[in-house]
């Protein structure tokens, strides 16, 4: 698998020198793309995974368990809506607190919910989309997508919870 990896790596490095030797446009914006990419993903990660390591710490697993567990019933749902509403950086930051979630006790259907919601309703993104396609449209797009979300995740939390599914530790 890694020599696949650096085979696949090192091809798009060649590719990358080769397009900006012969100055193949499409080969250098590819490059021009990674760069700006890679630089604002260093902008927003750090940040993030510091945050990530204080919810980590000082976010008690018995709160975790409380709103967001087994006993939470839909208040879990709206706090994990709550905290998928405020997340900045995209899925690159909520995959990272769905697993410090998991690890404290959250449910299953919680965690889906989460991540859906932070894919979908992020308060940065919801205004953004509402200058430009406005509130009306945006207000229905989340009045049809939340319930949607919030029933795909408990189905699909039952249907793994049923199964005794959990979550290891891997690469």
């Amino acid at each position: 698998m890694k020599k696949a990896k650096l085979l696949l790596f090192s091809s798009y490095i060649g590719f990358v020198i080769v397009s900006s030797t012969l100055g193949f446009a499409p080969g250098e914006r590819i490059a021009q793309n990674f760069i700006l990419f890679s630089i604002q993903m260093l902008k927003i990660l750090p940040c993030a995974f510091i945050l990530i390591g204080l919810f980590d710490v000082w976010v008690k697993k018995e709160t975790v368990e409380k709103h967001m567990g087994a006993e939470s019933s839909i208040r879990g749902y709206i706090w994990g809506l709550l905290l998928a509403g405020t997340t900045v950086g995209g899925l690159y930051v909520a995959f990272p607190v769905a697993c410090s979630l998991y690890h404290k006790g959250a449910r299953l259907s919680v965690i889906f919910t989460y991540i859906s919601a932070s894919a979908i309703c992020r308060i940065p993104m919801t205004i953004f989309e509402a200058s430009f396609l406005g509130i009306k449209f945006s207000l229905i797009r989340l009045l049809v997508s939340l319930p949607l979300v919030i029933a795909s995740s408990m189905l699909l939390g039952s249907f793994l919870e049923k199964k005794a599914y959990r979550i290891t530790e891997g690469r």
